[in-house]
């Protein structure tokens, strides 16, 4: 196996990994359940959510993630018993801004880009990333986005993008890591493309998926770890 030292760029899936949107999207789903009485436990509202992007990814494959906020929220709405208006389906969207990293990502990405070569590839829109990348000290180097690109991850072409611009940058396939909490988006087509793959497994040990689509199996990573501040630590070492 290549030590972590190999590598002189990482890719990092944005929203999931150093932007905890399960706890955005918790919030701003009970703030409209709030005004219509309704009471939902978060596990409610994360399964809800991943049920209806899961759907509305094989319906809208062309659409940025955060594109998809509006009609997933009115696909998850009526199971969970939420009014469905244009006001509450914009609702998500338009909490990005106010979305919190993890609280250990700005940290480490700031130590990570004194030795690494950072690129967001993430699904969000431009829009989104600029507030996301804001949130997190702007630390990337570069940036691939699904609006960029035209498809969302896990589609292959997402990272064969990503990897024809980083070349023109001097930056080859070989010196590559993809780092990712996401099973279903990332890890599986990163390591089946040949790519290298460090898995950040923010719900360690809790139970399910939370708001990302279950990937059916579990695919063995390059590098596996609880959260971001172990790998950028391991990277030191």
């Amino acid at each position: 196996m290549r030590t972590l030292a190999d590598y002189r760029w990482l890719s990092f899936d944005v929203v999931g990994t150093l932007i905890d949107f399960e706890a955005g999207i918790v919030a701003c789903v009970r703030g409209i359940a709030a005004t219509s009485g309704v009471d939902l436990d978060e596990r409610r509202i994360l399964e809800g959510f991943a049920a209806a992007e899961d759907r509305q990814q094989h319906l809208t494959p062309q659409l940025p993630f955060t594109q998809m906020l509006d009609p997933i929220y009115r696909r998850m709405a009526a199971p969970l018993g939420l009014p469905v208006g244009d006001q509450q389906a914009a609702a998500l969207r338009e909490s990005i801004p106010s979305w919190p990293a993890f609280p250990d990502a700005v940290e480490a990405l700031a130590d990570l880009a004194e030795r690494y070569r950072l690129v967001a590839l993430t699904n969000a829109d431009n829009w989104a990333l600029d507030r996301m990348a804001t949130t997190l000290g702007k630390p990337f180097h570069d940036a691939v986005t699904a609006e960029d690109v035209g498809v969302n991850k896990p589609d292959p072409q997402v990272f064969a993008y990503c990897a024809g611009r980083q070349s023109a940058h001097g930056y080859g396939r070989g010196d590559w890591l993809h780092v990712a909490q996401s099973q279903y988006h990332d890890i599986a087509t990163a390591k089946r493309l040949g790519i290298p793959t460090c898995w950040i497994e923010r719900r360690r040990g809790r139970q399910g998926t939370g708001a990302t689509p279950s990937p059916g199996t579990i695919t063995e990573p390059d590098h596996h770890y609880g959260s971001l501040a172990e790998f950028a630590a391991a990277t030191r070492s």
